[in-house]
């Protein structure tokens, strides 16, 4: 009689040292997901939070529909390339290659370049469209390299932030949907007249 009570007392030990093992392995697998779920969640938030954090805060704010519709009244009867710094998830981009533009677009977030090239390839218009990863904090002044680079038939476009010292041709919209045309050969002869200006 004795010898059946221990091997009754026995089976319940092994018994709880499977469920031991199993609580362990739970335990395993609960924490690797936790810790691969915020490694996945810092790798998607940090490109989003990073550009609010810099000195000159600039975060992702897609364009508004009135705002697309702006940017493309300002190039009718226009041809050629479009290039989009700052492009974003690729609104104006997609929509200038509906219209028949070859479209470029340079953003820092690798993210939104993955995304707007997914919407080109969705939308068709992918074989007109380029984005590129790129960042424009570490690129010359901008407004200089454009007055260099572009040529006289060129035209500039800004939305939501105008350049500091060039005057528009023309203004388009109100509030966030602003959008500032400007002709190059415009600023071109402006910079020719300033430096003439100068005293020697």
């Amino acid at each position: 009689m004795s010898d059946l009570r221990v091997e009754i007392e026995k089976e319940p030990v092994q018994g709880d040292t499977n469920r031991s093992r199993v609580k362990n392995r739970v335990g395993l697998v609960a924490t690797c997901a936790l810790g691969g779920s915020l490694v996945a969640l810092y790798a998607v938030a940090v490109p989003f939070i990073a550009p609010a954090l810099r000195k000159t805060c600039l975060p992702f704010v897609p364009a508004t529909n009135t705002q697309v519709k702006n940017v493309l009244r300002a190039l009718q009867s226009r041809s050629g390339t479009l290039v989009d710094i700052g492009s974003g998830d690729g609104r104006i981009v997609i929509a200038a290659a509906r219209e028949g533009f070859r479209s470029v677009g340079f953003e820092l977030n690798p993210w939104l370049v993955w995304y707007s090239r997914y919407r080109a390839w969705k939308q068709g218009v992918h074989r007109h469209t380029s984005f590129y990863i790129s960042d424009l904090w570490k690129m010359e002044q901008l407004e200089a390299k454009l007055q260099t680079e572009l040529q006289s038939s060129a035209r500039v476009v800004a939305c939501r932030f105008p350049f500091p010292t060039w005057t528009p041709d023309h203004v388009t919209g109100e509030g966030i949907d602003t959008v500032w045309v400007y002709d190059a050969e415009t600023f071109k002869s402006h910079t020719t007249t300033a430096k003439a200006a100068e005293p020697q």
